[in-house]
């Protein structure tokens, strides 16, 4: 069962360019705790970001990007980033293609991942510490009937059981080849 969260925003409505310093003002920027930066336009929402993080000092700062490629450049500087045409992409190859690594979470550096992976049959009855690798792999959870965990010690993987695993960034064929070894008899 998945519980709602749910908290109380007052909103005020500013007409005018978002990234205008007296429209910012005037929508209280001085007193955030964060900022969306969630216009039509790349451009301006970078404007925006860049502007609450660099001039206002605000830590939380997130903008919409449509094209992926800048999403991408702007999220390793260091601007938290939305690329909805991106996150649709990525949500349909995961249908189409369940078998591929995909990356929940990729740190800005670009050297480690969070890659969710179904655990192949090859590797249900296996102690999950054998999907770990020191330096290389780590399962960081585990979900399991729908329930995610933390994965205790001498958990045995089962049938349906989804891990997300934080990977080096040169290491996913590695992941993917000791998840898919066949079991020793």
């Amino acid at each position: 069962m998945r519980k709602k969260i749910t908290a109380a925003v007052e909103t005020k409505r500013i007409v005018g360019f978002g990234f205008d310093r007296d429209r910012l003002a005037e929508a209280g920027i001085d007193d955030a705790g964060a900022v969306a930066a969630v216009t039509s336009g790349d451009n301006s929402n970078i404007v925006v970001a860049r502007i609450a993080r660099e001039t206002y000092g605000i830590e939380r700062v997130v903008a919409r990007i449509y094209d992926p490629r800048r999403a991408e450049i702007y999220q390793r500087l260091g601007i938290n980033t939305v690329a909805t045409v991106a996150w649709t992409t990525d949500q349909a190859m995961r249908r189409i293609l369940p078998d591929q690594t995909a990356s929940e979470y990729i740190e800005p550096t670009g050297k480690v991942a969070v890659v969710e992976r179904e655990v192949p049959p090859a590797a249900v009855g296996r102690p999950l510490a054998e999907a770990d690798e020191p330096g290389r792999f780590r399962v960081v959870a585990l979900t399991r009937n729908g329930e995610a965990t933390v994965p205790a010690a001498g958990l045995v993987m089962q049938e349906g059981d989804i891990l997300l695993v934080a990977v080096a960034a040169d290491a996913g064929d590695e992941l993917h080849e000791r998840l898919s070894a066949q079991k020793e008899h």
